[in-house]
């Protein structure tokens, strides 16, 4: 060995195979994340709605989704509410826009007087435009 000089080991090769490992794992992590969501945008509750053969609903500039579903419960978007939360919600959604349109979609086997003491739940809190959401298909002829 002379001054000065090392002794050098030869460099490694490259790799000339691609390493897939990172790519399937993940994958399988977007999987299984797609596999837990999908679930959750579907809506939740079902309802029977009754079918008219009348024009097809328009989009209010904000509406707010009221679901009253067989056993008498009211969900307000997707959320069901007691009669005392329902009040605060309808309260709270008066006083940010009295113009808001409230879509009510009832069952078919939800009694009349049910719907009527919703409405009058919402005209008292100051929600006036109400919708009633029906299946737009072939409706029995009277």
């Amino acid at each position: 060995m002379s001054f000065g000089r090392l002794e050098r080991t030869p460099a490694s090769q490259p790799m000339s195979d691609i390493n897939v490992t990172p790519l399937v794992d993940v994958m399988l992590v977007l999987v299984v994340i797609f596999i837990l969501t999908a679930p959750l945008m579907v809506s939740a509750v079902k309802v029977e709605l009754p079918q008219t053969q009348g024009a097809t609903a328009t989009e209010a500039p904000r509406a707010i989704a009221v679901v009253i579903d067989k056993a008498g419960t009211v969900y307000v978007n997707d959320r069901p509410l007691d009669a005392a939360a329902l009040a605060q919600a309808l309260e709270k959604t008066a006083q940010d826009n009295p113009n808001t349109e409230v879509q009510l979609k009832a069952d078919t086997a939800v009694p009349y007087g049910r719907v009527v003491e919703f409405m009058g739940l919402a005209h008292r809190v100051g929600l006036t435009r109400i919708g009633f959401v029906a299946d737009p298909g072939s409706a029995p002829a009277p």
